[in-house]
């Protein structure tokens, strides 16, 4: 860029048009025809999901809340607790933190305990926002968070009706690297990364 460039900072960004093409129960996806500082028309296309969090819970004795046992080579001490499940948008079986969408009313911090009980049957008497977030902001209009989740006492998994996943116990010290290998999942390692930058981990 030269002095003589258009700078983004200095330019409205003015949609000319919006326009929502098709709707699922899932998403819905359009575009907005943006003017660009050069006076250029450009339509940027988008898919429009609810607000997802993430959830990071470290559990102690995973046997005490009727959990698996850890698995991995340091299986004594806390342990990370995830969600095996098949994704079928990639075709693969992943191993992620607890996730799921904010319900209407909400907040990150209840959402995220109710997701865990529902997934995984562990009700968190403590619930702390980490960050949230815009996701894939090139083509996504998609916010996410990562809570940590704290005081533990057994409740009842309630699974909806499509969901099929397994509950895993991964060893604390092991995690990000269990997160990193294929197929990795970026909400993992986000999570993982923020408790541990955050002094959780």
């Amino acid at each position: 860029m030269t002095g003589t460039d258009p700078s983004p900072a200095d330019h409205d960004w003015p949609v000319l048009e919006s326009a929502t093409e098709y709707e699922t129960g899932w998403y819905d996806g359009g575009y907005d025809l943006v003017e660009l500082p050069d006076g250029r028309r450009k339509r940027y296309y988008w898919a429009e999901l609810p607000p997802a969090v993430v959830v990071v819970a470290v559990v102690d004795d995973p046997a005490s809340l009727d959990l698996p046992e850890p698995t991995g080579d340091g299986s004594a001490g806390p342990a990370v607790v995830m969600v095996e499940q098949y994704r079928p948008t990639i075709g693969e079986l992943c191993l992620e933190l607890p996730a799921g969408i904010v319900e209407d009313g909400e907040d990150y911090a209840a959402a995220g305990a109710r997701e865990l009980e529902e997934e995984v049957g562990i009700a968190a008497g403590e619930v702390t926002l980490l960050e949230d977030f815009w996701c894939a902001t090139g083509v996504l209009r998609h916010e996410r968070a990562v809570v940590w989740a704290a005081a533990f006492e057994p409740a009842e998994r309630t699974l909806d009706g499509s969901e099929f996943l397994d509950v895993r116990t991964v060893p604390v010290a092991e995690a990000l690297a269990v997160a990193r290998r294929g197929p990795a999942n970026d909400a993992t390692m986000e999570g993982l990364l923020l408790a541990r930058a955050d002094g959780y981990l």
